[in-house]
């Protein structure tokens, strides 16, 4: 690997970054008093190609990599945890997969309109009961002749209140186990569809997040992603992308909670000298930055292998893995840190930490992580591009 970037890339780095700065950090704190989803933010990411990386340019693609990608997102998420999963809603969550198995059609018809904005994106596999039992899901769609009957719920759906689009996975043989899930490009102005926000998260709280019932909703066959019954493994295809912007996300947010340490450890004075003098407060920093550099070096290399087209679950589930500790330790000692204005409003440490939990459960818990870890490591499973 080259650990230079190239010119490209921190051009990438840089626009990403003022723009979080310019047009995200004004709105920070007024978003998460009032748990707002600004659309004109959305939109904005949009417009300046934020949404294409990885996607073919005959469909809007920015002509750009994961790795260009991942960039993007830890400018983001360093500004604003929540406005990271804007990426996988649009770009490596729908936008991707409709590439990796839609038929020309659907293409054409969908990805220029995640990329562009026009649609708002989501995918949905999580019900009530349902989470890292992908297989057991209990939502249904009855073949009908004509159509697909769809009922059932799902939860905890990012965008779930303002999608347009999305990827939609249900059961279409309910004994048929994994190979019983089928996947559908879900038009959600069917009717039939109620969308329920949920408001009471403990973090990412300008992130719109929904409940979505489907009762008797008729939906069109011409709106299956690939084949009938194959939509486990479209869904397992899906997530090994997704889950490289959630730990992208993790190194944004690692990388804030660093930045937001030292920058209070060198202006804090206390018995007479800065307080980044004393050893034990050098000893917080030290482990934050070696874990945000390690974090670093494997988002980089996952991202790099997807590129090369080279297989790399195992990495990328170590990234999200280890992303998650990172970032939920960073903000720990973050708030620590700080002492009792940690614990205030007045810095960010208090959003830091509500946000950081969310790295531990979305795209796969650390559990089934350290689970596809292991097995790679064991060679009881093959380490898939």
């Amino acid at each position: 690997m080259n650990f230079e970037l190239t010119e490209e890339q921190k051009m990438v780095q840089k626009m990403a970054k003022d723009f979080a700065e310019n047009e995200i950090a004004p709105y920070v704190d007024e978003d998460e008093e009032h748990h707002h989803w600004r659309r004109e933010i959305f939109q904005k990411m949009a417009d300046l190609g934020l949404y294409g990386f990885s996607i073919d340019e005959e469909y809007g693609g920015n002509g750009m990599g994961f790795l260009e990608g991942v960039l993007a997102i830890e400018q983001v998420a360093k500004v604003h945890t929540s406005w990271r999963m804007a990426f996988n809603m649009q770009d490596w969550g729908p936008a991707l997969t409709i590439q990796k198995f839609g038929t020309d059609a659907q293409k054409k018809e969908y990805i220029p309109k995640f990329v562009s904005g026009e649609y708002v994106g989501s995918f949905a596999m999580t019900e009530a009961d349902v989470g890292s039992d992908v297989a057991g899901m209990k939502c249904r769609a009855e073949d009908k002749g004509d159509y697909y009957l769809l009922n059932g719920h799902k939860m905890w759906i990012t965008n779930g209140t303002v999608c347009d689009r999305g990827l939609l996975y249900v059961k279409t043989d309910k004994d048929g186990g994994a190979k019983g899930i089928t996947c559908f490009i879900m038009d959600y102005t069917l009717p039939g569809i109620e969308r329920i926000a949920i408001t009471t998260k403990v973090g990412l709280w300008a992130s719109d997040t929904a409940e979505i019932v489907f009762e008797n909703v008729k939906v069109p066959k011409e709106l299956i992603l690939g084949k009938l019954g194959q939509g486990f493994n479209i869904c397992m295809t899906q997530l090994n992308g997704t889950r490289l912007g959630c730990s992208a996300g993790a190194l944004g947010l690692s990388a804030a909670c660093l930045e937001a340490s030292i920058k209070y450890a060198n202006e804090r004075y206390q018995f007479g000298k800065q307080i980044g003098k004393y050893q034990l407060i050098q000893q917080q920093i030290a482990e934050m930055e070696l874990e945000h550099a390690a974090l670093e070096a494997m988002v980089y290399k996952a991202a790099w292998l997807k590129d090369k087209g080279l297989p790399n679950q195992k990495e990328t589930s170590m990234s999200k893995l280890f992303g998650a500790k990172a970032a939920v330790h960073a903000a720990n000692e973050c708030m620590k840190l700080h002492g009792s204005f940690g614990y205030s409003t007045e810095y960010p440490c208090g959003r830091f930490l509500r946000d950081c939990k969310q790295f531990e459960t979305l795209e796969g818990t650390s559990n089934m992580h350290t689970q596809i870890v292991a097995n790679a490591a064991l060679g009881y499973s093959t380490n898939r591009a």
